[in-house]
């Protein structure tokens, strides 16, 4: 259940105030992270991260109206942040790829709320890896594995070799492989 502030604090005691929701919010804020980042380190720096928001938030006089969804959502994009950040370098030897369908990098939606929550972070961290790749090998990878397109008819399609298609693919799911790996080895860690 949401606490709510919804008028400014009082100018005579702002810090107390603003103490007793930081200490009302974060157990469940917390038990809130910690469904989505199983590193307890990890975990309290977006903790951290989303109550400094907070208390500058309040601190300004900012308005909010329901502080648990407020922070819920401020820990959220903290999460995706960091994901972001940790992109590996593209793997120089092809041969360091598996010939593993792209769609089994993906957690299951099956699996709970934690995969299913990390299914739509990595298919976020999917939609900035296609964007990054040069337009041909974008085009061939949503073309084969997303509309589902045989090589044969792109080729016809688009009047390029079969053989290069396939290098493009390659090309594009190595590039998208390597930005997605360090996403899909925390997901193995849990």
């Amino acid at each position: 259940m949401d606490s709510a502030v919804s008028k400014p604090l009082s100018p005579s005691d702002p810090d107390r105030e603003i103490a007793a929701t930081v200490g009302r919010e974060r157990g469940r804020l917390l038990a809130f992270i910690r469904s989505t980042v199983r590193d307890a380190t990890e975990a309290e720096d977006v903790m951290q991260e989303a109550l400094y928001e907070l208390v500058a938030a309040l601190r300004r006089m900012q308005p909010i109206e329901h502080v648990g969804a407020w922070l819920k959502r401020v820990a959220r994009n903290r999460i995706i942040d960091r994901f972001r950040k940790e992109t590996p370098e593209l793997a120089a030897d092809s041969s360091e790829a598996r010939d593993e369908p792209f769609e089994a990098l993906l957690p299951s939606a099956d699996d709970g709320p934690e995969a299913a929550l990390l299914r739509e972070l990595m298919m976020r961290e999917i939609e900035f890896a296609l964007d990054a790749l040069p337009a041909e090998q974008r085009e061939v990878f949503v073309a084969h594995e997303i509309e589902g397109a045989s090589f044969k008819e792109l080729s016809a399609r688009w009047g390029v070799a079969v053989n290069t298609l396939l290098s493009r693919k390659r090309y594009a799911v190595l590039r998208l492989r390597a930005r997605l790996q360090g996403t899909y080895d925390a997901w193995l860690e849990d």
